[in-house]
C-alpha cells in the first residue's frame, strides 16, 4: 500500500478549505493546508467581513438624521475615511490569526505558501521547491473580481479588491454591475457621502432575486440619491489631465468620477495551480473546476469546492461543501450538498433577506402558487420621519401550502433570512406559519399574519 505524507492537503485557506482541514484533521487524519496569502480568504480578507463593517460605518449618517426624530440632539459629524480603514485592517489581521491558529489547534500543519499540483498524488510547495504526497488533495482557491482588460481604460478603474483600501474617499464614484456586490458597494459608497451612479446592462438590478425586491429597492435606492442606469454599459474610461475620470456610456452619455469600479461577477482562480498536470478538467467558458454532485473532480482522489468551482458563490455554501465533503471521504457516508434552500442576504441599504424560491422561478416548477404580500413602513421609520418602506413576501405552493419562498426588504432583513431558512429547510407550510404566535410589536410578525393571498398564480399567469 502506498504510504503519503498526508491523508489530506488542502490547497487554499479560505473558509472552506480552513473548515475541511480542520474537520479532517478532527478525525485523526494527517492533514495540511496551504495558502499563499492571508488565511481566511475572500470572505475575510476581501470580501464579506470588512465589507460588513463598511456597511455599519455607512448606515450613521442616516441614524444620526434618524436620531433626531427621537429626541435627540445630534451636533455636526464628520466621517475620517482612514480610520475606517485602519480599523478595518486591525479587524481582518485579528481574524485572520485566529483562522491560522484553529488551524494548528486541530493537529492541521499551515503552509504560508503557494501550493501547486505536480501529478495526482504530489505538491510542490512554492516557497522552497519541497515536494510532498497526500493521498487526497482539496482544491479550495476561491475566486477574484473578474476583469474587462478589452476595455479601453481598464488600467484606470478598480475592483472590491481594491475598494476596500483605497488612498483617499473619492468625491464621486461609477460602479459598473449589477449584482449583489455591486449594489452593496453603491450603498455603501453613497452612505459615506460619495456622489454615486450604478451602472448596469441589464433591466433591473440583483438578476434572480425576487422581481419585487429588485424593483423595490431600486425605488429606495434612488430615493436616497443612488442614480442608477439600466441598460447601459462603459464602453471608455479616460482620464483627464485633472485626475479625474471620464465613463464614456453605450448610451453615448458620458460620467465624471473620481473612481470607477468594476463589478461585473468573479472568477475562480484556477490559473498555474498545476491542474493540467495532475489531468484535472475545467469548464472551458468559465475556467472553473468541473466537479460532480459531491466535489469530485474527474481525477479520483482530487477535489474541490466553493468558489473555484463557480456553483454558488457564497462563504457558507463553501463551508457546507467542506462539511458534505468530510463525509463523502473519511466516514464512508457519500453526502451531496444542497442548494435549495440557502439564505442569503444582500446588504444594501435597506437590507434584503431571502430563501427559496422566486416568484418567477416557482411559477416554472408549481402550477399553483399564492402570493402572499405586504409593504409597510416600519414601526423605527415612523419618528424618523424617513419615507422607506418594508416589503415582504411569502411563495406557497398552493397545492401542498408548503412555503418554497420567503423575501424580505427592510430593516434586519438579513437576519429574518437565517431563521427563515429554517423555517422553508423544514417544510413547513403557509398553516404552520399561520399557526405560529406573533412577536409584538415587530416588523417580523407580518410574515404569521398574512392570512389572505394577495394572489394567484396559476400556470404561470396572475390571478387577482
Amino acid at each position: 500500500m502506498t504510504q503519503y505524507d498526508y491523508d489530506l492537503f488542502v490547497i487554499g485557506g479560505g473558509s472552506g478549505g480552513v473548515r475541511a482541514s480542520r474537520v479532517a484533521a478532527a478525525l485523526g487524519k494527517r492533514v495540511a493546508v496551504a495558502e499563499e496569502f492571508r488565511f481566511g480568504g475572500t470572505c475575510v480578507i476581501r470580501g464579506c467581513v470588512p465589507k460588513k463593517l463598511y456597511v455599519y460605518a455607512s448606515q450613521f449618517h442616516e441614524q444620526f438624521r434618524d436620531a433626531v426624530g427621537y429626541g435627540w440632539s445630534v451636533p455636526e459629524t464628520s466621517f475620517d475615511w482612514k480610520k475606517l480603514v485602519e480599523a478595518k485592517e486591525r479587524e481582518i489581521t485579528r481574524l485572520e490569526g485566529i483562522y491560522k491558529r484553529n488551524v494548528e489547534a486541530s493537529s492541521a500543519i499551515a503552509f504560508d505558501t503557494r501550493a501547486t499540483l505536480v501529478d495526482a498524488h504530489t505538491i510542490r510547495l512554492e516557497v522552497d521547491g519541497r515536494l510532498v504526497t497526500a493521498d487526497q488533495i482539496l482544491i479550495a482557491t476561491g475566486g477574484r473580481p473578474s476583469d474587462r482588460p478589452a476595455l479601453p481604460g481598464y488600467e484606470h478603474c478598480i475592483t472590491s479588491n481594491e475598494a476596500f483600501d483605497l488612498p483617499e474617499l473619492p468625491k464621486a464614484i461609477v460602479v459598473e454591475g449589477g449584482g449583489y456586490i455591486a449594489v452593496e458597494f453603491a450603498n455603501i459608497f453613497h452612505g459615506l457621502g460619495v456622489t454615486t451612479t450604478l451602472v448596469y446592462r441589464g433591466h433591473e438590478i440583483l438578476n434572480r432575486f425576487d422581481m419585487d425586491l429588485r424593483k423595490a429597492l431600486h425605488e429606495e435606492m434612488e430615493k436616497k440619491g443612488i442614480r442608477i442606469v439600466c441598460h447601459a454599459v462603459s464602453k471608455q474610461v479616460v482620464k483627464r489631465g485633472d485626475g479625474r475620470l471620464e465613463v464614456h456610456l453605450n448610451t453615448d452619455e458620458v460620467l465624471i468620477a473620481d473612481q470607477v469600479m468594476q463589478a461585473v461577477g468573479r472568477r475562480p482562480n484556477t490559473e498555474d495551480l498545476g491542474l493540467e498536470d495532475a489531468g484535472v478538467k475545467l469548464d472551458e467558458a468559465t475556467g472553473a473546476i468541473l466537479v460532480d454532485d459531491y466535489s469530485q473532480t474527474n481525477v479520483e482522489n482530487i477535489w474541490a469546492i466553493g468558489d473555484v468551482t463557480n456553483r454558488v458563490q457564497l462563504t457558507p455554501v463553501a463551508i457546507h461543501e467542506a462539511m458534505c465533503l468530510i463525509e463523502t471521504i473519511f466516514k464512508n457516508n457519500p453526502t451531496k450538498p444542497d442548494y435549495d434552500t440557502i439564505p442569503t442576504a444582500v446588504f444594501s441599504q435597506p437590507e434584503i433577506g431571502t430563501v427559496g424560491l422566486s416568484e418567477d422561478d416557482a411559477a416554472h416548477k408549481y402550477p399553483n402558487l399564492e402570493i402572499y404580500r405586504t409593504s409597510f413602513r416600519p414601526m423605527r421609520n415612523i419618528l424618523a420621519g424617513r419615507d422607506e418602506r418594508m416589503l415582504m413576501k411569502l411563495v406557497v405552493d398552493a397545492d401542498t401550502r408548503k412555503v418554497i419562498g420567503a423575501h424580505v426588504l427592510g430593516p434586519d432583513a438579513g437576519e429574518m433570512a437565517q431563521l427563515l431558512g429554517i423555517s422553508v429547510k423544514a417544510g413547513l407550510t403557509k398553516d404552520d406559519f399561520d399557526a405560529t404566535m406573533a412577536v409584538h410589536p415587530s416588523a417580523a410578525e407580518e410574515l404569521v399574519t398574512l392570512y389572505k393571498p394577495t394572489y394567484l398564480v396559476k400556470d404561470g399567469n396572475r390571478i387577482g
